[in-house]
């Protein structure tokens, strides 16, 4: 069972900068929060660097990777460069082959990034996104690639600027059915979403057509302001990337009235940016950034949204929004720098999503595989599905709400586990750990139990090898009697210095088997009888 969240004292509802202890507790729970599984050095880094320079070294989107090509299928981009900007062919069945083929490389990419750039928030920023934006892949792997980019260049940029961007997006245009949007046939969807889930909020119903704010009328209002926009080049021969492209002829030309939830104003007929227009006025509502902020806290902080939260802390982290003309990073530099961010009743108050159970086991030990370009590609691409067979499919959210377990109430993160997939869990945590691995094309990736070991603060003896890997994979403390089951693992059973001995013997001959063998035996039963504890299911 996972447990329940225990509160110990009073919460501390303060936005205040933290001014306590900083040790490697306080930095775990920022790593682990941020990233997809720190590992022991990073922690320890943090402590020495201090938080603020921890924190503003996080807050970095850094350049990131392409997506390769790797399948045979694909032809018209040479095997090991990108496809981004590649034509499709004019035969339907090997177009769709090479869409197949492509999808498989950008799903690659997209677990490549989680396993390898984990020392920055960029990677839990663009999972936020693509929940809050959950748009699913489009029929043209080049356009999906552009809305994941385009998510993760804006993920701690403007918001306002951000939702006027991804209004337009061919991915978007397609999934909420903006591309065909038009003067004959108005089409009500994204113009709903747009308020219902992308900015404002919908609101408690408060009348007929009104919720609280926004109404029906401000929906069909908003669905002509967005006409005009189709998507072209879809799977093209000729055109090497799908673009958003207005047509007036396609454009409501009429002036759009707003409702009192927006002051009455109306929006005058503006053509191509008549939407950008619309998103302004949306914008001049102190709600956005409510709405916004709340999002934020439940996936960073805690789902429970208590009177005190509602009252002290989102206010607080509003208010530095619209302060900062809607741009996010000042809002995340004030969380994960506060006094509350670090309460220890927030430490383990999540279940992990089954991404951050995957690479929350990888990412510590310094996991990537190592193989050769089509193996380690689909070595990531059954990563993927291993995910979604535990409730999580990067590219295909459940709908355009996201996945429940983000809103849900009042279960929220308990979602993510049941009885089906916390079997997934502990199946895939045995997988990598006391057996081969995940296979693919003869080759097995499994959890490099030595590279963790080594990047401990005293790895030759037994008891402060299990308080590191306490302090890596779980977020609170574990029981005295929890440790010495650990140690009696790693042991064997047998007393301590027989570890020290051991773990010298490889540390002075690391490359024989000989002497490597056991002790990589050992630290691997340690890990997966942690990746089964309760406590490592939280973060």
């Amino acid at each position: 069972m996972i447990p329940d969240q225990i509160v110990e004292g009073p919460l501390t509802m303060s936005m205040d900068p933290y001014i306590g202890t900083w040790t490697k507790q306080e930095a775990a729970h920022l790593l682990r929060r941020t990233t997809f599984g720190p590992t022991f050095q990073q922690i320890q880094s943090a402590v020495n660097s201090g938080m603020d320079a921890a924190v503003n070294a996080l807050l970095q989107i850094n350049a990131t990777s392409l997506p390769i090509s790797y399948d045979p299928a694909e032809t018209i981009s040479a095997i090991g460069s990108t496809w981004i900007n590649s034509v499709y062919p004019a035969d339907a069945a090997s177009s769709q082959a090479h869409e197949t083929a492509r999808v498989k490389s950008l799903g690659a990419w997209l677990m490549k990034r989680m396993n390898t750039e984990n020392s920055t928030i960029a990677e839990k920023m663009c999972l936020f996104w693509q929940n809050h934006f959950a748009a699913t892949l489009a029929p043209d792997a080049r356009a999906s690639y552009q809305y994941h980019l385009l998510i993760r260049n804006h993920s701690l940029g403007n918001f306002k600027q951000f939702v006027k961007d991804m209004t337009v997006d061919p991915t978007m245009l397609i999934f909420l059915n903006g591309a065909s949007n038009n003067v004959y046939s108005p089409n009500e969807n994204y113009a709903r979403e747009i308020l219902e889930l992308f900015t404002i909020g919908k609101g408690p119903q408060i009348g007929p057509g009104d919720y609280t704010n926004y109404t029906e009328s401000d929906v069909a209002a908003g669905a002509k302001i967005f006409t005009g926009y189709i998507v072209e080049g879809l799977r093209s021969t000729t055109l090497t990337s799908p673009v958003s492209t207005y047509y007036d002829i396609l454009h409501d030309q009429t002036t759009k009235q707003l409702s009192s939830h927006f002051g009455n104003q109306s929006i005058s007929a503006g053509g191509a940016s008549e939407y950008v227009n619309y998103i302004d006025v949306i914008f001049q509502q102190n709600q956005v950034a409510t709405y916004i902020c709340t999002k934020l806290y439940r996936y960073f902080v805690n789902y429970d949204l208590t009177l005190d939260v509602q009252t002290n802390i989102i206010p607080v982290m509003a208010q530095t929004m619209i302060d900062n003309n809607y741009e996010i990073l000042p809002v995340m530099q004030q969380l994960l720098k506060s006094q509350h961010f670090y309460d220890i009743a927030f430490q383990g108050a999540l279940i992990r999503n089954p991404l951050e159970v995957v690479f929350g086991m990888f990412n510590p030990c310094e996991s990537v595989p190592n193989f050769n370009l089509a193996t380690n590609s689909d070595m990531y691409v059954t990563i993927y599905y291993y995910c979604q067979t535990m409730g999580q499919s990067y590219g295909a959210p459940p709908s355009v709400a996201g996945w429940v377990a983000y809103y849900q109430a009042p279960s929220f993160s308990k979602l993510w586990v049941n009885s089906t997939t916390i079997k997934n869990r502990f199946d895939i945590a045995n997988y990598i750990t006391l057996y081969t691995g995940i296979p693919v094309n003869g080759s097995n990736f499994k959890v490099n139990a030595l590279q963790l070991i080594d990047g401990l603060s005293f790895p030759d003896n037994a008891i402060a090898v299990i308080d590191d890997m306490c302090i890596v994979f779980f977020p609170k403390a574990i029981s005295a009697a929890q440790k010495t089951l650990l140690k009696f693992i790693l042991t064997g059973g047998l007393p301590d210095f027989e570890w020290t001995i051991d773990y010298n013997a490889y540390a002075a001959d690391p490359t024989n088997p000989v002497v490597s063998s056991p002790v990589r035996i050992k630290v691997e039963q340690v890990l997966s009888r942690i990746f089964q504890m309760p406590e490592f299911q939280t973060i």
